[in-house]
């Protein structure tokens, strides 16, 4: 039997979840990718595109095609930023709207799920070891340079 490690265990059930978001978001017209970055942008306000890639963890390469994408669906729109004549916010259309209340249902449902299926105690123990993970990956106590030749 092949030895079950975390970065398995993780990455596992993040392809699994992922294929399960990509099926249910056809059902919208949508990907994953794209509900995400709906979800990202403020509902309000709008966002600054400069502070969407860091918000999603994604490159700005892969996060200008997926915005490229939306705007041509007219999910968003660009407007200047009142604060920053250089920069620009992201809003949501009405359409844009629509479709971001759709992402959140389906998230909200899954986490719905999970939670009829997994104890309190579970649940706060799941969160407390992603808590702990990210922030050994964030203090670099896994690699560094002295650890690592």
């Amino acid at each position: 039997m092949k030895e079950l490690t975390i970065d398995y265990a993780l990455r596992a059930t993040w392809q699994a979840v992922a294929r399960m978001y990509n099926e249910e978001a056809k059902n919208y017209g949508l990907t994953m990718a794209i509900g995400f970055t709906l979800l990202s942008i403020d509902p309000k306000k709008g966002t600054p595109s400069t502070a969407l890639g860091p918000k999603m963890g994604m490159e700005s390469t892969s996060l200008s095609r997926i915005l490229k994408s939306i705007e041509e669906r007219g999910y968003i729109e660009r407007k200047p930023n009142p604060n920053d004549g250089r920069g620009v916010l992201i809003h949501l259309t009405a359409l844009g709207l629509e479709k971001r209340k759709d992402s959140k249902d389906v998230v909200l449902r899954f986490n719905e799920v999970v939670k009829q299926h997994v104890g309190d105690d579970d649940l706060k123990g799941f969160f407390n070891t992603v808590d702990i993970i990210n922030k050994l990956i964030l203090d670099k106590k896994v690699y560094n340079k002295k650890t690592t030749n």
